[in-house]
Order: C-alpha cells, then structure tokens, then sequence
C-alpha cells in the first residue's frame, strides 16, 4: 500500500508493521505515535532497543554448548563433538509414560546441569510434587475410554 491509501484508513492494515517501527517512524506531526495508522502500542514493540547483556543471558546455554564442542573438536577430534551430540541425542529421547514427569538425569550429566543450582532445583514445581496421581484414570481420559479424568 502506498502512502495515500494508508492515511485514507479508519485502521491500521492487518499486516501492522508498528512492531518493527520505532516510535520516530510512527510518529504524526505533533510527535506522539499514530494509533490509528500504525496501531496500538505494545510495551515490548516501545523497548526496541534492549540491553546487551540481555541478550547475552538469552543466547547463553547455546555459547556455552558450543563453546565446549569447539574446544571438544580442537582437543580430541571431529569425532568428540559428533559422539557428544549423538549421546544427547540418544538420552534426550528416553521418556517415561505422558503422565509421569521425567527428570531426564542423563540429559543433565551430559550437558553439565547436574553441578550447578538453578531456581528449578529448589522452588516448588508441579512436577515435584508428592501428590498421589491416578496414572491410569489420566491415561484413560487422553485416549478417550472415560469422559472426565477424575470420575
């Protein structure tokens, strides 16, 4: 759409680039963003720019596998990262039934989660707790034998 038609719009297009604008290309004449053409804005789409550090923490478990890796392949060989990853590969897959959480120890052994404390080691999480599950009136309920799980 080219400009002239944009501005004869009552609303913004479904397509709503106001997302990936910052506020100065968004702005009307008086400074202040155009609702009516670029739509409402979000608190996420205001923070644009975000701290490095943040993405840092966000990207961090993927720079550290790869780091580990590169230094895997350097030390021993093309074959030590390619049988790390096939190893995780592996005993990601083991699972136990759909009811049942699963820990997945052997996953945290090769990805070094098992030597440091996260908030999931030590906050209340569904999964931990000690309520006594009905395994077999959940599994009867998924595969549509009963009508409600709790009957």
């Amino acid at each position: 759409m080219d400009t002239v038609n944009q501005s004869l719009l009552i609303a913004p297009s479904s397509h709503a680039d106001h997302d990936t604008k910052s506020l100065t290309e968004t702005a009307n004449s008086f400074g202040v963003h155009d609702t009516l053409r670029y739509g409402i804005r979000t608190i996420e789409s205001e923070i644009l720019e975000k701290h490095p550090l943040e993405n840092r923490i966000k990207h961090w478990e993927g720079t550290r596998t790869n780091l580990n890796l590169t230094m895997q392949r350097r030390l021993y060989g093309m074959h030590a990262p390619i049988r790390h990853l096939m190893e995780r590969s592996i005993v990601s897959r083991v699972q136990r039934i759909p009811v049942l959480p699963s820990s997945n120890l052997g996953l945290d052994i090769l990805t070094g989660k098992d030597e440091t404390i996260d908030f999931e080691d030590f906050l209340n999480e569904p999964e931990s707790s000690t309520d006594m599950i009905d395994v077999h009136a959940i599994m009867e309920y998924r595969l549509g034998i009963k009508l409600s799980a709790f009957n």
